[in-house]
């Protein structure tokens, strides 16, 4: 059986391990294939592209017409221009966010950020919620992130800051890309849709031009994941799988494609052999 693994984080955004730190953990579990799918950052793909072999991708945020989702490019070319510009005005979008937060924390829950937590998040290549909540449970305000993020993150109101779903989707696909919706039942923390819900969604998706979806998740059941399959299968769409793995972030192994935890072989995931051999859908 090939193992994969498709849907990891480095400490390029909001993993904890080093891309030398991820690369080494990968071998020890055996990973035969991985993407490298770091939230609107390439820059530890041009990393890990020096110590191994890989499926550069990134994980955008995005928002398809009411839709608040997760779009994953896997097999960009990270020196695309179109692609790189993208990341640019992502950054922009998360500065704005990282800025509302701050001042929300300040505000609200009278937390002030020193200089030094400052400079530490102003010198990341992307920004995100996580970050601030190790800071709130490195000062013993929460005992882990997920529970500072509920307590002293999620009732801040930070206004549209994703990219448009259509021109992500089309950015990917300029830089040689494929374009998979990321945990399209609900991701970490999230109520999962109920099937006429996601269907309902799917046909949006589908109009924005997502070309597969990532079946297999670390936290969707048995059930669920033949759902997707079937709705990949049915729409003509293509199939993924990750883990999420987040380091100590999230408690998710490497390779977990399920919540069950039954191993799944890369040639469950069609999106690999698009990716590797150019085989049309």
């Amino acid at each position: 059986m090939i193992k994969a693994d498709l849907h990891i984080h480095s400490s390029c955004s909001d993993g904890s391990d080093s891309i030398e730190e991820l690369a080494e953990k990968i071998k020890q579990a055996g990973i035969d294939i991985f993407a490298l799918s770091d939230h609107d950052t390439i820059e530890g793909c041009r990393q890990m592209a020096t110590i191994a072999e890989f499926i550069p991708a990134v994980e955008l945020t995005c928002l398809c017409g009411e839709i608040k989702c997760h779009i994953l490019g896997y097999g960009v070319d990270v020196e695309n221009p179109e692609l790189n510009e993208l990341i640019e005005k992502g950054k922009v979008l998360r500065r704005k966010k990282l800025e509302v937060r701050i001042k929300y924390l300040k505000d609200i829950w009278n937390i002030e950020l020193t200089p030094s937590e400052l400079d530490w998040l102003y010198s990341r290549k992307s920004v995100v919620k996580t970050h601030l909540a190790n800071i709130i449970v490195n000062r013993g305000l929460a005992d882990n992130n997920i529970d500072a993020m509920k307590k002293y993150l999620d009732g801040c109101k930070t206004g549209n800051t994703r990219f448009d779903g259509r021109e992500a989707i089309e950015t990917i696909k300029k830089a040689g890309g494929v374009a998979v919706w990321a945990h399209p039942l609900g991701g970490e923390g999230e109520k999962h849709l109920q099937e006429d819900e996601f269907l309902k969604r799917l046909e949006t998706m589908k109009s924005f031009g997502i070309q597969g979806l990532e079946c297999y998740y670390s936290r969707y059941n048995q059930k669920e994941i033949k759902f997707l399959v079937k709705c990949a299968e049915n729409n003509n769409l293509l199939i993924s799988g990750g883990s999420d793995y987040h380091g100590t972030n999230k408690d998710i192994p490497l390779a977990r494609l399920n919540s069950d935890n039954v191993p799944i072989d890369a040639g469950l995931l069609s999106v690999v052999k698009y990716i590797q051999r150019g085989v049309a859908i």
